[in-house]
């Protein structure tokens, strides 16, 4: 999928505390956009979690100098409280619901992330019992620009801040990146997922691209390529070339790493690039993100497309890039249908704009575990979800 461009920042902003009656200061660290803390605490083994989880809610983040395990075991802590708290009664008008749940979720998100753990110039989470997370983070984060560590356990030594969320998170996307992600449509062969790189553990829009009946030419244009999945499958069925697009750098990367793993790095280009690579091609696949709503993690940016941007931007140009009798094929949830943020006369009607018409539709049910999770607020839209690859051609005329 595709992603905005990411703006490097050189210089994260600087987060103040005070610590054994003196002014500290780090770096702040936060992949999902999260702001700074203003108020920052000192917390350790001997912190409270009813305490910690008062202090988050009134926006003060707890910089943790104990156990590392304990810190874990504090998170844990103030997601029970978070989750056990009352809830309203979702609204009976679906939208609303979303726009409920989507707030909830920010809200949860917003508190969990006040616990920090301190990161030293090298990246090294000097706690007890802390795991060696240097390589996790260099992957996850780049070149760093701080100050060198003083001496290991020198509270001075901090050079960033990040929320153990956070690095939680970097922790298992570098385990997903190790072992990847098994890819029935590529064999059974795995692509490896960067960080902030939307990983295809749910493979149901992979499947369809793996059978749709491929149109006759040898070149294709992957839009929005991500990991590089669909590009792979393509070449795995035969295409000769494909033209692989992103603008994360992330995803560029991971594109050209798995296409180099799986031995058709010869067949596929990653570039750099707005949607469309320059010329025409007889098969263009697009697989945007679903959902029109803000994004509010990197991440994320594969899923949510405010304003539906990226689609309106790929069937807008679609024809324009075409070859004659080439297809262009729109993988897309009708899930946004189901939660009344696009109608399906929305699409159609996009379609026609973009001078296309319909030459077929495969779809899917969803196979992911909270399409049947009764208790998920928006368990009838997801039920309800059907994926679907859309073959799409230019109309006569």
């Amino acid at each position: 999928m595709n992603h905005p461009p990411v703006v490097e920042v050189t210089h994260p902003p600087v987060v103040e505390w005070t610590e054994d009656g003196q002014v500290r200061t780090a770096r702040w660290r936060s992949e999902n956009g999260a702001r700074p803390p203003r108020r920052i605490a000192v917390a350790d083994d001997r912190t409270r979690a009813d305490e910690a989880y008062r202090l988050a809610c009134e926006g003060t983040a707890l910089l943790w100098r104990g156990d590392f395990h304990n810190a874990r075991q504090l998170l844990t802590a103030l997601a029970r409280r978070v989750d056990r708290r009352p809830r309203r009664t979702p609204p009976a008008d679906v939208t609303q619901a979303f726009h409920v749940h989507r707030a909830a979720q920010n809200q949860r998100a917003r508190i969990l992330g006040m616990l920090l753990i301190p990161l030293d110039a090298d990246l090294a989470v000097r706690l007890p019992r802390a795991p060696d997370v240097r390589e996790a983070c260099a992957r996850a984060y780049g070149p760093q620009d701080a100050p060198p560590a003083s001496a290991p356990g020198d509270t001075a030594s901090t050079a960033f801040l990040v929320s153990l969320r956070e690095l939680l998170g970097v922790i298992g996307a570098d385990e997903w990146r190790r072992t990847g992600v098994e890819i029935p449509a590529l064999g059974g062969d795995r692509i490896h997922p960067h960080y902030g790189v939307f990983s295809p553990a749910r493979g149901e829009y992979v499947d369809l691209v793996g059978e749709a009946p491929l149109p006759d030419g040898d070149l294709a244009f992957d839009i929005g390529t991500g990991t590089g999945v669909l590009a792979a499958v393509l070449a795995r069925r035969g295409v000769r070339r494909i033209v692989a697009t992103d603008q994360d750098p992330r995803a560029l990367a991971c594109a050209r790493e798995n296409t180099a793993r799986l031995g058709v790095a010869d067949r596929v280009e990653v570039v750099e690039a707005d949607l469309f690579p320059p010329g025409r091609a007889p098969l263009i696949v697009c697989n945007p993100p679903w959902v029109p709503a803000k994004p509010t993690s990197p991440v994320e940016r594969a899923v949510y497309d405010p304003g539906n941007r990226m689609l309106h931007g790929f069937l807008s140009g679609l024809a324009d890039h075409l070859t004659p009798g080439g297809e262009g094929w729109l993988i897309l949830s009708d899930l946004a249908e189901h939660l009344g943020l696009r109608s399906r006369a929305e699409l159609l009607d996009a379609f026609a704009k973009g001078g296309l018409t319909v030459l077929g539709r495969l779809d899917i049910a969803p196979r992911h575990p909270r399409a049947r999770d009764t208790s998920d607020p928006l368990h009838v839209a997801r039920a309800a979800e059907v994926t679907s690859l859309w073959r799409l051609g230019v109309a006569a005329g």
